[in-house]
């Protein structure tokens, strides 16, 4: 996916383990499939997983996660994960890596929820609750910043569809990231946000939400950013349920389809031919957009 990602295996998972952490060294390890794009996913045996982020920009996500998630644990509604060691550079690897309790579920699908309606009140609980968190020393979200900070990468990445054979019209979705920019900017005080509320970053048990996992973009921003599963994930029938249930203004509702948006358009023209499963998700999200 990335022209400086580093290439992993599960023969690197064992020689890391056997060489830092011995005692789970002879445990089955395989890679799970993903859609992610900051890291490789290696179940290790039936209880924990090894992340190694791909590229050295995803690497400072390892000590933050590490630092937060046991202190976001306790004041969240839905179970997230739960680092169990950080593991250093070594056997050719040059970044840190770490362990992690496995959580059982699957993650959602565009499009495919059979009974929407729960899973966009667990999502809504999930992001009401975030956005209450009172915990002093987060750092900046990783969309934290205003919506305007996105702008000149979205004219680039519409720009470069413009020359794709994607079914998508340039302008129209111009005009909806323009809209989306015109809403009033966020006034009150930033709020811890997870800022990436992907379905792939989901696990579900059945239909409903059963944790919320990678917290590699977490940090203090605006509630915009925790409303892209409006867009990403729930069909537009549910929509106004999660709009409801989120309680947020027009304004920032208007914000959060922007996010959706600038996320989508920046994601297809890159990951259009690497990554299946984010590049189908980018698609789903600008024809709802553009369908609302």
């Amino acid at each position: 996916m990335h022209a400086d990602e580093a290439e992993t295996d599960a023969g690197l998972v064992r020689r890391l383990l056997r060489a830092q952490f011995p005692r789970w060294a002879d445990l089955p390890v395989a890679r799970l499939a993903s859609g992610g794009t900051v890291n490789a996913i290696y179940r290790l045996g039936d209880d924990l997983t090894v992340r190694l982020p791909l590229r050295p920009g995803g690497a400072g996500t390892i000590a933050m996660e590490a630092r937060l998630l046991p202190r976001l644990a306790p004041l969240l509604p839905l179970p997230i994960p739960e680092v169990v060691v950080t593991g250093a550079p070594g056997e050719g690897y040059p970044l840190p890596w770490s362990v992690y309790r496995w959580i059982d579920g699957r993650n959602p699908v565009e499009g495919a929820l059979a009974e929407p309606g729960p899973a966009a009140r667990d999502l809504a609980e999930f992001a009401v609750a975030f956005r209450k968190v009172d915990l002093p020393g987060g750092p900046p979200a990783h969309r934290g910043a205003p919506l305007i900070t996105e702008d000149q990468e979205v004219r680039a990445a519409i720009e470069a569809l413009r020359h794709t054979d994607e079914p998508f019209d340039a302008d129209e979705i111009t005009a909806a990231w323009e809209e989306a920019l015109a809403a009033p900017p966020w006034t009150g005080p930033a709020c811890w946000t997870h800022s990436d509320l992907m379905p792939s970053n989901l696990l579900l048990a059945g239909d409903r939400v059963s944790a919320v996992i990678d917290f590699g973009t977490v940090g203090m921003g605006e509630p915009a950013t925790d409303l892209i599963p409006a867009w990403n994930l729930l069909p537009a029938p549910v929509r106004q349920v999660y709009r409801e249930a989120v309680a947020v203004d027009d304004a920032t509702w208007a914000r959060g389809r922007g996010w959706a948006l600038s996320m989508a358009v920046i994601q297809l023209p890159y990951y259009r031919t690497t990554n299946a499963i984010i590049s189908a998700n980018a698609r789903h999200v600008i024809r709802e957009v553009l369908g609302t």
